[in-house]
């Protein structure tokens, strides 16, 4: 077994290990990240960088070399998936931008890791490595002890575990597991110019019916379009095997206006995802050891942020481990004031599901008279979720 001793340890290269990294580094710390793949990449299509997510890319440095890939959209846009009728939006403009000091954008995730990775290969404080799956980690005589499955020994003076919904790390503080939410999603891109329509190529479409959803925008320049489709799916429920299938995804929109039926013709089946979540926890932290991003705190996607809370994650490391002479106490510092905030969102997340899912006639009334008296720029709503970290 070969032994390398290292002073940070991240678990894990996505988006918010690479982010935590680059935080850490910026302050002459040497960091060590570990990435099982074989190569630095991301699984999926588009994400939307909220106000708080641009907030922490500007801190970490890479906020204008996102931009250069990024689309800036005009609005949120949120429609009726089965009439078509728009119910609401949220202007992304110049009164967004005063109000919260960052601007709204739109990326491919393998951009974004891509922008990441990059800042981190440029720092000499940085090391990145591939191919280091871990199976075992265990705190010796005030280090923590990592060994992967070549038998390589990383003793480290701390270990942030950032790997993810399916984390190992977080097994150290408890044994749950995801909670699957009867939801998947299919998702892809398509080049910008086999959407031929008028689909609305300045804005965040949010399709949404019962039990089902779409999503729309451009990404990487408007060079590409992503969607990405979301059904409840009831074969789940009922036991059969091809659940979620191709079959369940053309039947559930079959019943939606055209727009939606068109997007579904074009959008990648190759392959769906469950989408999962697990309970916050009130603890992530042993000793040296702390979790950050979805290995903490992993979150249904409807209100966009598993990514802008992985950052934020990354940035308050940071600024605790320069507030603190020691580890231990700035990874409980850190722990204090982000699990807060991150339940909350989790929570919230959730319940924002359920309400744009919603099959309940009375409650669906409801929710589109809720929509409809409120003003584009009205933003008290979002307050909450954009206003932190700024």
């Amino acid at each position: 077994m070969s032994q390398k001793e290292v002073s940070y340890l991240i678990i894990g290269g996505g988006i918010g290990g690479l982010a935590a990294a680059i935080g850490m580094a910026q302050n002459e710390r040497e960091v060590t990240v570990l990435e099982q793949a074989p190569a630095f990449g991301e699984v999926g299509a588009g994400l939307q960088l909220g106000p708080n997510g641009t907030s922490a890319l500007d801190q970490l440095g890479v906020l204008e070399e996102a931009k250069k890939l990024a689309v800036l959209p005009k609005r949120l846009v949120i429609k009726d998936a089965m009439n078509g009728q728009e119910l609401t939006s949220l202007d992304l403009r110049e009164k967004f931008i005063e109000r919260f000091g960052y601007p709204y954008m739109v990326m491919h995730r393998a951009d974004l890791l891509d922008v990441l990775l990059e800042k981190c290969q440029k720092s000499e404080r940085i090391t990145l490595f591939n191919n280091q799956r871990v199976e075992k980690i265990e705190e010796k005589n005030g280090k923590t002890h990592v060994v992967c499955d070549d038998q390589t020994e990383y003793i480290a003076n701390a270990v942030i575990g950032a790997d993810g919904i399916k984390s190992h790390t977080r097994k150290l503080l408890k044994e749950d597991d995801v909670i699957f939410s009867k939801y998947v999603a299919y998702r892809g891109t398509i080049p910008i110019e086999e959407m031929n329509e008028d689909i609305g190529m300045e804005d965040v479409a949010c399709w949404i019916g019962p039990g089902r959803h779409l999503v729309q925008y451009p990404v990487r320049r408007k060079e590409l379009f992503n969607q990405v489709a979301v059904f409840k799916t009831k074969k789940y429920d009922q036991g059969e095997e091809d659940w979620g299938g191709t079959a369940e995804l053309e039947d559930v929109f079959s019943k939606c206006t055209e727009p939606v039926k068109n997007a579904i013709n074009r959008i990648n089946k190759d392959r769906f995802w469950e989408l999962n979540d697990r309970d916050p926890l009130n603890n992530w932290t042993l000793g040296n050891f702390t979790l950050l991003g979805d290995s903490a705190h992993p979150m249904l996607q409807y209100l966009a942020q598993g990514a802008n809370q992985a950052m934020e994650d990354a940035v308050c490391l940071n600024k605790k481990l320069n507030e603190h002479d020691n580890t231990v106490d700035a990874f409980q510092s850190y722990q204090k004031e982000r699990i807060p905030r991150t339940t909350e969102v989790l929570l919230k997340a959730r319940k924002f599901g359920e309400f744009l899912h919603t099959d309940d006639e009375m409650a669906l009334q409801i929710r589109n008279a809720l929509f409809e008296t409120r003003e584009a720029d009205d933003y008290i709503h979002v307050d909450w979720l954009y206003k932190q970290n700024n």
